[in-house]
C-alpha cells in the first residue's frame, strides 16, 4: 500500500466512458495493493457534457469536472494527462499536454495517422529531454502469463521464432442491427477491427518476440455497410433508429508478416466472430519450443519444451498466478487468479515507477509510432491486391 508521505501526482482524465471508467478504475486501485513511489491523486475528470461528465466523476472516484480538455492542461494541480478520447484527438490532446509540461498516458492506437503518431512521437522525444515522460497505453502487455511468455522468449527457451499466429476475435458487431458508434467512423476512430483491436496483437506480438514487423500482405472487408443511427448511446453500442449512417471503417482485417528476425507470421482481427466476446489468441514457435496464450483463459500460459523426452513431451498448462509471476505477488494467495481491470491497474504501476525514476516507460510513443506503421502497411496492402508492403 502506498504510504500517504509520498509525493502526490495530480492526475486529469479526459474522457469518461469505456476505457475512462478502466482507467480511473486503475488509479483508485493501484496504491492500495502497490507500493508506489508517486501517490496518484484523482484531481479532475472532463468530458463535454456537464451533467455526464458530473455523474461519471461522482461514480468513478474523481475529486472535480471540466467540460474543456484544454482546462484540465492549465490546471496546476494536475501533473499526469489520461487521454481515453477517440483517436482523432489523440494527437492534439496529448502534444498540448506535453508541451505544457505535463506527463502522458494515451490509449491506443495512438493517433489515426502516421503523420499524427510522428508528431507526437517527436513531441514525446522533445518532452522528454526535459524530464516530462509518455506512454502508451497497450494494456495486455501487463497481463502476467503476457510476461511470462516475454520472459521465455528473452531467455532463449525457444530458440530461433520461426512462426508467429495471432487473432483477437469479437462479436460485438455482428448483428447487422447494432447500431453505429463513433469506432465505426473512419474520420473519428482511423479504422475498424484494425485499429481498435488488431493494434493489440502487432503491439503484443512484437512485445513477446523481441522483433518488430517488416512487411506485410494484407485483406479487409467491411460485411454490413450500414447501420442504423443510435437514439441511445452505452459504451460500446446503444439502441438504433430507423435511419441509418454509412459504415467507414472495416469489420475485419487479416495479414500475413514477416518479423525482422525472418520468423513468417499472420494476423487475424475481426468483431464478427460469433461466440468469441474477446479471444486474444497468441501462438509462437521457435527451434526449441513453443508457447499459446488466449485471453479467454487469461491466467494460463501453455508451454512446449522441445529438449523434453518425445514420450512425454507435450504442452504444459501453466496457471500464471505464482507470486514469482510478473505482478501477482501484490495481489492475491497462490492460485487465485486475475482478470480484465487488473492490466490497467499494472500500467498505473509501471507508468509512476518510470516517472519517479526519471526514466522512459513502455511502451512508449515511438513504439506506438512503430504500430501505427504496421497498420498503415496493412491498409496500403489491402488497397492494392494485397500486394507486399514494406514497413
Amino acid at each position: 500500500m502506498t504510504s500517504p508521505d509520498r509525493p502526490a501526482l495530480g492526475v486529469g482524465l479526459i474522457g469518461y466512458a469505456f476505457m475512462g471508467a478502466a482507467h480511473s478504475q486503475a488509479w483508485r486501485t493501484a496504491p492500495h495493493f502497490f507500493d508506489l513511489p508517486l501517490r496518484p491523486r484523482m484531481t479532475a475528470i472532463a468530458g463535454r457534457n456537464q451533467a455526464a461528465v458530473t455523474d461519471a466523476a461522482a461514480r468513478l472516484g474523481w475529486e472535480s469536472t471540466e467540460t474543456d480538455w484544454r482546462r484540465v492542461i492549465e490546471r496546476d494541480d494536475v501533473g499526469l494527462v489520461d487521454v481515453c478520447t477517440p483517436g482523432d484527438t489523440h494527437a492534439e490532446i496529448a502534444i498540448a499536454a506535453l508541451e505544457a509540461g505535463k506527463h502522458v498516458l494515451c490509449e491506443k492506437p495512438l493517433a489515426n495517422t502516421v503523420a499524427e503518431a510522428e508528431a507526437m512521437a517527436e513531441a514525446a522525444a522533445k518532452a522528454a529531454a526535459q524530464g516530462v515522460r509518455s506512454m502508451v497505453g497497450f494494456t495486455y502487455r501487463r497481463v502476467p502469463a503476457i510476461g511470462l511468455a516475454r520472459t521465455l522468449v528473452a531467455d532463449g527457451r525457444l530458440g530461433q521464432i520461426r512462426h508467429v499466429r495471432a487473432q483477437y476475435l469479437q462479436d460485438w458487431i455482428a448483428d447487422p442491427a447494432a447500431p453505429m458508434s463513433w469506432r465505426l467512423e473512419k474520420d473519428k476512430a482511423g479504422s475498424g477491427a484494425l485499429g481498435d483491436i488488431g493494434a493489440h496483437i502487432v503491439d503484443l506480438t512484437q512485445y513477446i518476440t523481441g522483433q518488430t514487423l517488416t512487411g506485410v500482405s494484407a485483406l479487409m472487408e467491411t460485411f454490413v455497410k450500414e447501420r442504423p443511427l443510435p437514439t441511445e448511446t452505452g459504451r460500446l453500442g446503444g439502441v438504433g433508429g430507423s435511419e441509418t449512417g454509412q459504415v467507414t471503417v472495416d469489420d475485419a482485417a487479416l495479414f500475413l508478416g514477416r518479423f525482422s528476425g525472418g520468423a513468417l507470421a499472420s494476423f487475424e482481427a475481426t468483431r464478427f466472430a460469433l461466440g468469441r466476446k474477446n479471444a486474444i489468441r497468441i501462438e509462437v514457435n521457435g527451434s526449441a519450443g513453443s508457447l499459446a496464450f488466449d485471453f479467454e483463459d487469461m491466467n494460463v500460459l501453455e508451454f512446449f519444451d522441445g529438449a523434453e523426452p518425445a514420450a512425454t513431451a507435450g504442452f504444459r498448462r501453466i496457471i500464471v498466478t505464482e507470486p514469482e509471476h510478473p505482478y501477482v505477488a501484490a495481489w492475491w494467495p497462490a492460485g487465485h487468479g486475475l482478470g480484465y481491470e487488473h492490466g490497467f491497474t499494472h500500467q498505473v504501476v509501471d507508468l509512476l515507477t518510470a516517472i519517479a525514476a526519471d526514466e522512459n516507460p513502455a511502451p512508449s510513443f515511438a513504439d506506438g509510432l512503430q504500430v501505427q506503421r504496421v497498420l498503415d502497411a496493412v491498409e496500403r496492402s489491402a488497397a492494392s491486391k494485397s500486394a507486399w508492403t514494406e514497413i
